[in-house]
């Protein structure tokens, strides 16, 4: 079924499966295309952006994702959890004569130890500026990786051991600037040395900022020459999309792990027959229109909700169940805008709601960008599909001018830092220190240090904003081009532009060269 996006006017497809789903949700066949539908759930989704606040209970000082020129009301992590105030305060009558949406209230990692500045991940100690890895440790500027220890500056690398610049390697240990590679150690640019020689090498390099910069480049321009799987997809039956593991029958998915039966997933975890989804899904199913909710079923359009069924365009609902337009309702039944009704009193005015709804084209879809919290700039939407501040007013997104950034308060200059961590005093846990890319002052934590003399990394010379937008780059963009096998010519679909340098063979062929 061919459908016209109503909003960017892009045709897209609607596949029988999909109207199955749809129909099992009772829901209407959406009206917006994916990506449309991706930018809408996604100006929910602030993972960077933090600014200092007040709390609006308390009064102590606090950091949020919120903007302080925002008009959410803001509490600390303690006051929201704490019993000192009630969601039911917030109750109100739903007006037939006023739009749902306007009478919305809006009031407001698993498992992982000692880990900065990173996304995606799964059961990891002390990892620093990592995305997506999954039971690994003491890892560093990674993009995917998994099952590993002290793998630093690596990317698709499964299984490997005390290892730096990796990329697509599997059972490596003490490997250094390798491609490629399985079941190999005490390699280097993939040649093997004698244990002696590898760590005499290493050493040369390891520690210091100057020596690490210049291995970059060769890495760089030494692996350029070595094909690439057309995919990082691995142990999944029928899926299409990038970074899919251990899942079966999931399509246009992007970061997901042991999923099944889903569609247009978004870093999601052991998620079941759900569509359109970012963050969190653990131990769900049934979930449509959705930003970080899991341990529940049968919900749609919502935010932040756990432990929660049979719920409609709420917010941070948790062991909840029959609730429309709620948030922060924490065991409630029967409940809409935060009021409580009886059961037949709930399905009356639910159903009036969605009769509303459905004449707008709304119902199935998330909630518009005028309601989302954040800016597009300050949410995951502009690191998947940027966009320019004109490119993004003209498409009804908000903007946010007034991130919030320091500049100008430096104590130490980037060329004054010592080059070789081995020199690097305590005391630079005290110094305010200036990005060489945008001049973000930032600092370096005790906890940070500490990791970086344990692995002899040396002070990164980037903020922590830059060094995630570099990974971003390297883990290549969330849309896929048609091209050719480089070996047998078969057409493939990969994130990988034709234009691109890069060598790029199918699934078959790739295996086929590696092993």
């Amino acid at each position: 079924m061919n459908q016209e996006c109503k909003k960017c006017r892009q045709k897209f497809i609607l596949e029988k499966d999909d109207l199955s789903f749809y129909e099992k949700m009772k829901v209407p066949p959406p009206v917006n295309c994916p990506k449309c539908r991706f930018k809408w759930r996604a100006l929910f989704r602030n993972e960077m952006m933090l600014y200092n606040r007040i709390c609006a209970l308390c009064g102590k000082s606090t950091i949020a994702m919120y903007n302080p020129e925002s008009p959410y009301i803001v509490y600390c992590k303690d006051c929201w959890l704490s019993e000192k105030w009630d969601p039911y305060s917030y109750a109100q009558d739903y007006d037939p004569q006023k739009s749902f949406f306007e009478q919305i209230i809006f009031n407001s990692g698993p498992n992982n130890e000692e880990c900065a500045y990173s996304r995606g991940l799964i059961l990891c100690r002390e990892a620093f500026d990592s995305y997506y890895a999954n039971k690994a440790e003491k890892i560093y500027e990674i993009v995917n990786v998994n099952m590993s220890s002290g793998v630093v500056w690596a990317q698709n690398t499964d299984n490997c051991i005390d290892s730096a610049f990796l990329l697509n390697c599997s059972d490596c240990q003490n490997c250094f600037g390798c491609v490629n590679l399985r079941h190999k150690s005490y390699h280097f640019f993939n040649e093997p040395l004698s244990r002696d020689e590898y760590q005499k090498r290493i050493s040369e390099i390891l520690g210091s900022y100057k020596n690490i910069e210049e291995f970059r480049v060769q890495f760089e321009k030494f692996s350029i020459h070595f094909p690439r799987k057309e995919n990082s997809n691995l142990k999944n039956l029928n899926v299409s999309g990038d970074y899919i593991f251990e899942s079966k029958n999931c399509h246009n998915s992007y970061e997901i792990s042991f999923c099944e039966d889903s569609k247009f997933l978004f870093s999601n975890k052991r998620t079941k027959n759900c569509y359109d989804l970012i963050g969190h899904g653990r131990r769900s199913e049934l979930l449509l229109e959705c930003v970080a909710v899991g341990t529940s079923s049968n919900v749609i359009g919502s935010w932040w909700s756990t432990g929660s069924h049979d719920i409609g365009y709420s917010f941070a609902l948790r062991s909840s169940e029959y609730c429309f337009g709620c948030d922060s309702v924490r065991s409630g039944q029967y409940v809409i805008l935060n009021k409580r009704y009886n059961k037949d009193e709930y399905e009356s005015i639910r159903s009036k709601i969605i009769s509303e709804l459905k004449k707008k084209d709304l119902y199935g879809l998330y909630f518009p960008p005028e309601l989302a919290p954040f800016a597009y700039n300050e949410t995951i939407a502009q690191d998947n599909f940027p966009l320019t501040k004109e490119e993004a007013l003209a498409q009804d997104f908000r903007w946010e001018d007034n991130l919030q950034k320091t500049e100008g308060k430096e104590t130490i200059r980037p060329e004054d830092i010592p080059d070789h961590i081995k020199d690097v005093p305590d005391s630079i846990t005290e110094k305010i220190l200036r990005c060489i890319d945008c001049n973000r002052n930032y600092k370096i934590i005790a906890q940070e240090l500490l990791f970086y003399r344990k692995i002899i990394i040396p002070i990164p010379r980037k903020c922590f904003y830059c060094r995630h937008r570099d990974r971003i780059i390297r883990r290549g963009p969330y849309k896929f081009w048609n091209r050719n096998c480089a070996k047998c010519q078969k057409e493939i679909a990969t994130n990988y532009s034709p234009d691109r340098p890069e060598i790029v063979y199918c699934e078959k062929c790739y295996q086929q060269e590696v092993y």
